[in-house]
């Protein structure tokens, strides 16, 4: 879905809590991966593997000039034959540490091995967040979730697109230091007493 068909869908859902929902969900996202440069594991259910999400955050990353939203799909079958970025397994949510993000999307209930593996990153010290039907055992292991209720006119996947665009255009702005201040100062001083260029 491009820039311009999530401003429509906005505009239609202008006046419900989705805009705000979406916006604030990828603002919790996004603070939670920038600082530490990366870190964001995406995981599904058995069932369900979020795709489509990684290959969204994948190009607001590229678009917003921030890799550090590139997530890695962390997946439950590996095939033989699958390419390197598609050949993470469920270990990594084991691995996973402090400054960490494990994103999970499950639009249903997931099962007591993937349960228990998030309890386990989140007790390393992972950040948990997850988007999905409202499960109250995931949303308990959770620093934030997102639940897309199966009663509303909107599916998960419509969510997804937009907590994927809100991620990238809401990337920090690069703070202005002291030593940034000082660097175009220098410049500034440079061109001033710099000789004309010559001219022939």
């Amino acid at each position: 879905m491009d820039a311009v068909r999530v401003a429509l869908l906005r505009e239609v859902l202008a006046g419900t809590e989705w805009p705000g929902a979406t916006r604030r969900f990828a603002g919790t996202l996004r603070s939670s991966v920038l600082p530490h440069g990366g870190g964001l594991l995406l995981v599904g259910t058995e069932v369900y593997e979020p795709w489509h999400l990684a290959a969204h955050l994948v190009d607001e990353a590229a678009w917003s000039g921030t890799p550090e939203l590139t997530p890695t799909l962390v997946r439950h079958r590996i095939l033989p034959g699958d390419p390197a970025h598609l050949s993470t397994g469920l270990g990594r949510i084991e691995a996973a540490r402090r400054g960490e993000t494990l994103l999970v999307v499950a639009p249903d209930a997931p099962d007591a091995g993937l349960l228990s593996r998030v309890h386990d990153a989140r007790r390393a010290g992972a950040t948990v967040l997850a988007l999905g039907s409202g499960d109250r055992d995931l949303d308990a292991l959770s620093h934030e979730a997102l639940a897309v209720p199966t009663d509303t006119d909107l599916d998960l996947d419509t969510v997804q697109h937009l907590v994927s665009a809100a991620t990238g255009e809401n990337a920090l702005p690069t703070p202005r230091t002291r030593h940034r201040f000082r660097d175009r100062l220098s410049r500034l001083a440079d061109q001033l007493t710099s000789p004309p260029p010559t001219r022939w």
